[in-house]
């Protein structure tokens, strides 16, 4: 089979790229790795969008799938009273997550976790996700569901994705789950997504 980013346990090679970048007036160093999205040395498109376009709802986040941390990273560092939790099934992405957050001395929680599998009990305000397209439409129609039922009353799920490559079969079950949903924002067949829990 072959090897994705949403493996549990990647085997490719590792490979680094270390790289300073920066979002509104702040700049971070990351090192992304082989095996984990996105393997570049910058922040994907869609990321940056869902970050700049970002406003929280409350204190705490979680950024679900977070890859090596850049989008749960660079919003504790743009909102510094945000309790924030950074999770992805890839043991790589949460090594990588751990470290880059160590480098950047930002105080965050990392955990390996299958969607929500770990994280029971818990609550969150706002959910990040740029979800993993090519993980197919039950595992992101799964997250997009049960992200309901871990978001507090008023809070919202952010999603970010290509319109016309799956983003707008993602707005339409965020429609049908939360029974809202608006484009925060567009930019170049990218929309930010975000559903209210009422």
């Amino acid at each position: 089979m072959k090897e994705h980013y949403y493996s549990e346990n990647p085997e490719s090679e590792i490979k680094e790229i270390t790289f300073d970048y920066q979002i509104k007036n702040v700049s971070l160093k990351f090192t992304s790795v082989s095996g984990v999205f996105s393997f570049k040395n910058k922040i994907d498109k869609a990321s940056e969008l869902l970050i700049k376009s970002f406003y929280p709802s409350g204190k705490m986040l979680l950024d679900m799938g977070c890859g090596y941390g850049a989008i749960g990273l660079f919003l504790k560092a743009l909102f510094p009273n945000l309790l924030v939790v950074l999770s992805d099934i890839n043991n790589r992405a949460v090594e990588y997550s751990i470290l880059n957050a160590r480098n950047n001395n930002l105080q965050v929680k990392v955990i390996q976790s299958n969607l929500f599998s770990n994280l029971s009990g818990l609550r969150f305000d706002d959910i990040v996700t740029n979800p993993p397209i090519a993980a197919g439409k039950k595992l992101n129609t799964d997250l997009i569901n049960k992200s309901h039922d871990y978001l507090n009353t008023g809070g919202a799920l952010w999603l970010v994705a290509y319109h016309n490559k799956g983003g707008s079969t993602y707005k339409n079950i965020m429609k049908e789950r939360f029974g809202n949903v608006e484009d925060i924002e567009k930019s170049g067949g990218i929309r930010v997504y975000k559903s209210i829990k009422l």
